[in-house]
């Protein structure tokens, strides 16, 4: 009798193509239009990297993601402002009553790889950088290799669901005749072994 060692994934791909753009009424939510990935600061210490731009603000002001990650650079909001103004180009201002101007709070940056499958998946839509991902570029949104910024905005699934469910029917499908060819297999086994 053989044994075989069963059905194992050969390999799983990320497709880094851009997901569709979701318009929000989340003056913090951000969206990358193009290439580039937000640098967020995790509790250890340690860079990862998200395109995943729906931030909060922190109880001191503080951007931070959906987790609590600081966005690298940090950027803190006055507890007095009324609104928050994201350019495309990643300057952020607040709006304060009794100035005439937003007042600049900082700049959001981006950071690009030559090889962006090659980041490791932490889960969360967190990224850390290996050694086949290249090292982090840092730039500013609308740079050259950079993406622009789309404030009320996020980034929605990238994924086609009638192309996978399409795909999903074509392999069970095969599962199926694959399944069929077993049974006969056996079939004509037996009758082979009942001659004898």
């Amino acid at each position: 009798m053989q044994l075989g060692l069963g059905v194992k994934a050969a390999a799983v791909s990320r497709i880094g193509t851009q997901g569709s753009l979701i318009q929000t009424s989340n003056p913090l939510d951000v969206a990358i239009e193009g290439r580039g990935f937000f640098a967020v600061t995790l509790p250890d210490g340690e860079t990862a990297y998200t395109r995943a731009g729906n931030f909060q603000l922190s109880d001191e002001g503080e951007i931070v993601t959906n987790e609590g990650f600081q966005i690298d650079p940090g950027i803190f909001i006055p507890q007095e402002a009324t609104d928050i103004i994201i350019n495309r180009s990643g300057e952020v201002f607040a709006v304060v009553d009794g100035q005439d101007d937003p007042v600049a709070q900082g700049q959001i940056t981006l950071v690009a790889f030559l090889n962006e499958v090659g980041l490791e998946a932490l889960g969360d839509n967190l990224f850390r950088e290996t050694a086949a991902s290249g090292d982090p570029q840092l730039g500013i949104p609308g740079e050259e290799g950079f993406g622009r910024l789309r404030q009320r905005f996020v980034e929605g699934s990238n994924v086609n669901i009638v192309e996978e469910i399409t795909n999903l029917i074509t392999v069970q499908r095969a599962y199926e005749m694959n399944s069929k060819i077993i049974e006969s297999a056996d079939e004509m086994a037996r009758t082979v072994t009942n001659l004898r």
